[in-house]
């Protein structure tokens, strides 16, 4: 009885192990190609932009600069008004969050003014993303707050700035406490 079950443990305990030796080999695939990043590349993708606005960089715009770039750059895909939801709506939504049809826009869902400069930047538009300069991007930034009505058309938005919109749902969200998440950067004091 003992050696039978000594024969099924091992028997059991050689089969694991050649499982997840097999396993681990098909997950490692080496074909030889490219190489790690350098320490520069993997920085110059790190483009998210945390809610205090740390990172950045210099530049500046208005919603009356972002108008123009707005409509040649964004309006195909979102709409003139950013109303458009073929890709996704921009504009309204304010007070629909807690209905049956949330409308989840830039003025009704987005927290922080920094991580819409921060999605514009990385992201967009579709075709280019990443194309727009630091201006151009705080000037479409600019005129989606515009729309939205958080902003005037002239108000300025740059680096000092923009971390200091208040959001119409800036307190609609609940803190994660999740100790392996924690807090990413300091909340901007308003």
């Amino acid at each position: 009885m003992f050696t039978c079950r000594l024969w099924w443990s091992v028997g059991i305990g050689t089969l694991m192990t050649l499982a997840s030796v097999w396993l681990a080999a098909a997950q490692l695939p080496a074909y030889g190609v490219g190489r790690p990043p350098t320490a520069e590349e993997v920085q110059a993708w790190d483009l998210t932009i945390p809610a205090d606005g740390q990172g950045l960089p210099p530049g500046r715009g208005t919603a009356a600069l972002g108008q123009a770039i707005y409509t040649e750059r964004c309006a195909s895909c979102h709409g003139e008004k950013g109303e458009d939801p073929k890709y996704s709506r921009l504009v309204g939504g304010q007070g629909t969050l807690a209905t049956d049809k949330p409308v989840r826009t830039i003025g009704s869902f987005w927290q922080y003014a920094t991580t819409l400069w921060s999605y514009i930047h990385r992201a967009q538009p579709f075709d280019e993303p990443g194309s727009l300069t630091a201006d151009q991007v705080y000037a479409v930034t600019a005129y989606l707050l515009h729309l939205n009505g958080i902003i005037g058309e002239q108000d300025v938005l740059d680096a000092t700035t923009l971390p200091l919109v208040k959001m119409p749902n800036r307190d609609g969200f609940v803190p994660d406490p999740r100790p392996d998440v924690g807090q990413t950067s300091p909340q901007p004091k308003r």
